[in-house]
């Protein structure tokens, strides 16, 4: 999964992928996301009358959620005004996940904005969203989904034109030349937390557009009863919309506004900024606390809290929108697709192409050997109740109050019985792993998202010693931090007397962290991230950086010494150091500053992973070339990069493979092992219709790159990350499950059923001659046993 792209400039995508009998709705893969661009303002209204509203200033309030505002220009009086208006949204906006606000002083476009906002994202299809085809601001988002979806982007983006006359006293009592600067953040803060519509509005030919509808854009419908999500875009029905009666539908804000609907702006003449995303100015300029979301803000006029209506409409936005009115029969849904699970099949399917107009009420997938039929508002959904080793198809309809669509048939699955585990570690859930062998014994690194700790377990006999080894212990060299990202392990020396090489990301300091353990004790230390500053991926002669470097790392043990390669989150490059025995760390960049010696200007190392062969080191990555303007990756390339010393001049470069003709993107992520004694390596890639999804998996001798080996993997469900290899198999993620491959024969195994949310770290461990992947599966660590026919 990409999680922060930075093609010289910050990004961010997320991979979705996706996909039980009673029914029951299978978990929601990682979200879709897309920028926010559409900003809602604060206009400057005449002289007011109107008198103080709200609490006063001075008021103790309980809060609901946390701000955390970067203020950038603001004057010291300017802040706690800002401040006193975040306080009282922490008040009335529940959410245990922080909200990030960028906030910025400076002159705006027009003397006529006072103050202008958008959130910082939106986001769709995520485990929460009450409906899951519609998008929502990201600080609702992470309120519904109870985590944050992306740490790397604030949620409310907003700026306060500087030149203003507003009132410096700050008591709250501006005079009617001056605006008082709380009432206008309230008033923002509003739009950055979703009272805001994505619409726009063409004059020339007078047409609408609102091609991904919010969930606000759900709640306003025409005076007929239409949703605005459901009227055809771009269109001049919908600029038509946009400039007539509109109304808000959820029943909160109804309640809220004495059993009438409450109207919204729209003006005949569309007013870009404050045209649907405002309640109407002449029915509430003047009703007094409910008047906050008008689009003009009055000299005098004064706001210390949103208000009864707002706070209703704001509420409405955490439930399913009211169903819209149909315009016609739906068309036949598209991409029918079951997969194969364990006693259970996985079907999913895309929306018919008049999905908006014709207001879907429902699907209904019918069991075609048995005839029983379930019931859902959206894909995907697990079918369970099945037996392994029969076959079983399914139609789909799509239903709404007119009657129902054609059925689209799904190809047939016959269901199997999937690997079986044993628990390892209940009390963690394995986010990520790694293994090794260490004095002739299996050990396994992992990581707990549930305590922060790394943790560490020994085989001994046939127990599995575990302890922790950092996280949450600010003595002995630890961290007090929690421990997140992947781990890396590697190990020197010989027969008993070897020693394991640890390194992994301290979660708040992004620093990348080592530890030593010679099967006695442990020593820790930072290798890079805790430097004064950011050096500059165009500064050559390297040395320690203040860069994220949490995101990726992969070590390996030559005779030479120690290697270590990391990508650095905050430029996009990969970054390496190596360490010969007591000496300290040296740096070297690798890969992402140029395109001389062979080099790329790519995104660099998402994901890579090393392999020592004799003196040789190969690291294998990825590389990402461009992006759309959902911010999803549309190309890229897998990378080696090889030497036999710790010169940082002596790396040799090449591109295993790279967009082009039937491949969109090749990365998601890699492997590379010794596969029936050749060194391979494996990724995945994507197809131009299947973006932002990988469809294929794909591996390649290192001694023949070009060629290139391939697999589709329908019947499971289109593969992702996390890849893993022993000399045999690819252990990879499918729909969130997790299966493997056999190099050898193509076969795919189900070696887990269970659908998670995110990625399941998995790897290859021997015990006993029996092979097994470690995973976290249903949050604890087992082992699950890997299936021979």
């Amino acid at each position: 999964m990409y999680s922060q792209l930075r093609i010289r400039t910050s990004f961010t995508v997320l991979v979705v992928l996706g996909a039980l009998f009673s029914p029951i709705s299978a978990p929601a893969a990682s979200a879709l996301v897309r920028p926010s661009t559409v900003w809602g303002y604060t206009l400057a209204g005449p002289a007011s009358t109107a008198s103080l509203t709200g609490a006063p200033r001075d008021v103790n309030l309980d809060a609901k959620s946390k701000f955390s505002v970067d203020y950038k220009g603001f004057p010291d009086w300017a802040k706690n005004q800002v401040q006193a208006a975040v306080d009282v949204w922490a008040a009335n906006f529940s959410s245990k996940v922080t909200i990030n606000v960028d906030a910025s002083w400076g002159r705006s476009t027009s003397s006529a904005i006072l103050g202008s906002a958008r959130p910082g994202n939106y986001y769709s299809a995520f485990t929460g969203a009450p409906d899951q085809t519609l998008w929502y601001p990201s600080a609702l988002a992470n309120a519904l989904a109870g985590k944050d979806l992306d740490k790397s982007s604030a949620e409310i983006v907003i700026q306060i034109n500087s030149t203003a006359p507003w009132d410096l006293d700050t008591e709250g009592a501006p005079s009617t030349l001056e605006y008082d600067l709380m009432s206008v953040m309230i008033h923002e803060l509003a739009h950055g937390l979703g009272f805001l519509s994505t619409d726009s509005y063409d004059d020339f030919f007078a047409t609408g557009a609102l091609d991904e509808p919010t969930i606000f854009d759900a709640f306003v419908t025409t005076s007929d009863g239409r949703r605005l999500a459901d009227i055809p875009s771009p269109s001049v029905e919908l600029g038509t919309a946009l400039t007539s009666k509109l109304e808000w539908s959820g029943p909160l804000g109804i309640a809220a506004n004495s059993g009438t609907k409450p109207l919204m702006y729209s003006p005949e003449q569309y007013d870009v900024g404050s045209s649907v995303s405002h309640l109407d100015e002449n029915t509430f300029s003047k009703a007094g606390k409910d008047s906050v979301m008008t689009p003009s803000l009055d000299a005098g006029e004064v706001f210390h809290e949103p208000g009864p209506l707002l706070l209703a409409m704001m509420s409405d936005l955490r439930n399913a929108p009211p169903p819209g009115i149909a315009a016609g029969l739906p068309s036949i849904v598209r991409n029918p697709t079951a997969v194969i699970g364990d006693g259970s099949a996985i079907v999913t399917f895309d929306p018919p192409t008049n999905a908006r107009g014709a207001a879907i009420s429902n699907y209904v997938i019918r069991n075609i050997r048995t005839g029983a039929e379930v019931s859902t508002k959206s894909s995907p959904v697990a079918i369970t109740g099945l037996k392994n080793g029969v076959q079983y198809a399914f139609s789909i309809t799509a239903k709404n109050e007119l009657g129902n669509s054609e059925p689209a048939l799904t190809n047939g699955v016959t269901p199997r019985k999937a690997w079986s585990s044993t628990v390892l570690d209940a009390a963690a859930d394995g986010k990520s792993i790694a293994t090794t062998t260490l004095n002739g014994k299996p050990v396994i690194a992992y990581t707990d998202s549930k305590s922060g700790f790394l943790k560490l377990a020994v085989l001994s006999g046939t127990t599995w010693k575990k302890s922790t080894i950092d996280g949450h212990t600010s003595t002995g060299g630890r961290t007090g931090n929690v421990i997140k990202g992947n781990i890396s392990l590697c190990v020197s020396g010989s027969g008993t007397r070897q020693t394991l090489h640890m390194f992994y990301a301290d979660g708040v300091e992004k620093d990348l962290r080592y530890a030593t353990y010679d099967g006695k004790k442990f020593t820790y230390s930072i290798v890079d991230g805790n430097g004064p500053s950011i050096q500059s991926y165009e500064i050559a002669a390297r040395v320690r950086t203040a860069s994220d470097v949490s995101v990726s790392n992969a070590c390996a043990i030559t005779p030479a010494g120690i290697e270590v390669f990391y990508r650095d989150e905050s430029q996009g490059v990969l970054l390496g150091a190596t360490k010969v025995g007591t000496s300290p760390w040296k740096y070297e960049l690798i890969d992402g500053d140029r395109k001389t010696d062979s080099r790329t200007t790519g995104d660099v190392a998402f994901h890579l992973k090393t392999y020592i062969s004799r003196n040789r080191t190969y690291i294998l990555y990825d590389s990402v070339g461009a992006l759309n303007s959902k911010k999803e990756v549309t190309s890229g390339e897998i990378r080696l990069a090889t030497r036999t010393s710790l010169d940082p001049l002596d790396w040799e470069y090449k591109t295993l493979d790279e967009t082009g003709p039937g491949i969109a993107v090749a990365g998601y992520d890699v492997a590379i092992a010794k596969i029936n004694g050749s060194l391979t390596a494996s990724w995945m890639t994507s197809t131009v219709l299947s973006i932002p999804s990988a469809t294929q998996l794909r591996w390649a001798k290192i001694s023949s790159p070009t060629q290139i080996a391939s697999t589709p993997t329908q019947l499971f469900g289109n593969p992702s990350e996390i890849l893993n290899t022993s000399t045999t198999d690819l252990a990879f993620n499918c729909l969130y499950r997790l299966c493997s491959i056999e190099y050898a024969t193509g076969k795919i195994a189900l070696a887990s059923s269970w659908q998670s949310t995110s990625p399941i770290s998995s790897v290859w461990v021997r015990v006993n001659s029996v092979q097994y992947l470690v995973a976290g599966i249903k949050g604890k660590l087992v082992l699950v046993k890997k299936q021979t026919a």
